[in-house]
């Protein structure tokens, strides 16, 4: 998170907003928090530009609880759903998906979609943490799209046109781990099975305003000061200009590289948060992650599944700990390429 929003996250941890005590004896259900969660929820509406007839709810199980209430709450009658194989994400997704209903492999071809008549919705995970690939966001489908934006939400425009709903995990670019922000467009309201928990259908929570029970008072405040946050650096759109030039910097170091770096996912599909790459072998990859932690430079290990190095550059990563990375990556390279 922004020190700014953790520094003032602490300033108000004993009395917020002038009533003598914290945020988190605060009661849901009273007048200041619920006028907390409405400037929440305006802002995000007015960062991302989404349209009146989304509805933005605040839920509880991270993003991988979407997993299983995509399904619930948008199958309606139908008994197929359309999921884009991606990578180590999508296919949990996927995985999860054929619990519920029958899962078409859909393929895309020119930035379109191409699904059966009969699927509900289309799945695609936006961006891969895991392999270090992006989807473009201008892709169409024939069936409304569903979105797990988790990883680079914030980040870019998003065109709503073909959205029919997104969600993402608050733990990359909003806030604290354990929130969910679902945006889900109104004509998909009124699909979820019999058997969907009350707390966990989009219908319910957009019509008691994401407070059908307790939620979770204090990870939305923080949400708000990161969004307003990101207002006051210029928005989205400067938001998108940032990670371009900073994961163009790590890249431009791995392509100059001659091999000593290796990307392996093609130019165009190359992660602006997670930039995944690999070193010529595992002893020289593991005292790559020692020599950058006595550098100050962590958390660069790898997904578990997929080994390599892993920079993930999210929202409020400072741009100097960027540069530190590429100067380390040069000098590392240049003291063990020959050996």
């Amino acid at each position: 998170m922004p020190e700014e929003v953790i520094l003032q996250a602490q300033r108000e941890l004993p009395d917020w907003d002038g009533q003598g005590f914290s945020l988190l004896e605060t009661p849901f259900s009273g007048v200041k928090f619920k006028r907390l969660l409405g400037r929440t929820r305006d802002t995000l509406r007015e960062l991302l530009k989404i349209p009146d007839h989304f509805h933005i709810l605040f839920m509880h199980g991270g993003a991988s609880a979407q997993f299983s209430l995509v399904p619930l709450n948008l199958l309606g009658d139908s008994k197929c759903a359309a999921y884009v194989d991606s990578g180590y994400w999508s296919r949990k997704a996927i995985h999860e998906a054929h619990r519920y209903c029958q899962v078409e492999h859909a393929a895309i071809a020119e930035d379109y979609i191409h699904t059966s008549t009969n699927t509900a919705y289309c799945h695609i995970t936006s961006n891969e943490t895991a392999d270090g690939l992006q989807l473009s966001l201008a892709l169409k489908a024939s069936t409304p799209l569903i979105v797990d934006m988790t990883s680079d939400f914030l980040v870019r425009p998003i065109d709503f046109e073909p959205i029919g709903l997104i969600y993402a995990g608050a733990q990359k670019n909003i806030g604290p781990a354990g929130l969910t922000i679902v945006i889900v467009r109104d004509d998909l309201l009124g699909r979820a099975h019999a058997l969907t928990p009350t707390v966990l259908n989009y219908t319910y929570q957009v019509e008691a305003g994401s407070l059908v029970n307790t939620p979770l008072t204090y990870s939305i405040y923080l949400a708000n000061l990161v969004f307003q946050w990101i207002g006051h650096q210029g928005g989205i759109t400067s938001m998108a200009k940032r990670s371009q030039t900073r994961s163009a910097m790590i890249y431009d170091v791995i392509d100059a590289s001659e091999g000593f770096y290796r990307c392996d996912i093609p130019p165009d599909q190359r992660s602006r948060m997670n930039l995944c790459f690999k070193l010529p072998d595992e002893p020289l990859t593991q005292l790559f992650i020692d020599h950058a932690a006595w550098s100050g430079l962590v958390n660069l290990k790898g997904h578990v599944q997929k080994g390599g190095i892993r920079a993930s550059l999210y929202n409020a990563m400072p741009d100097a700990g960027v540069v530190a990375l590429a100067d380390f990556m040069h000098r590392f390279r240049k003291q063990y390429a020959d050996l």
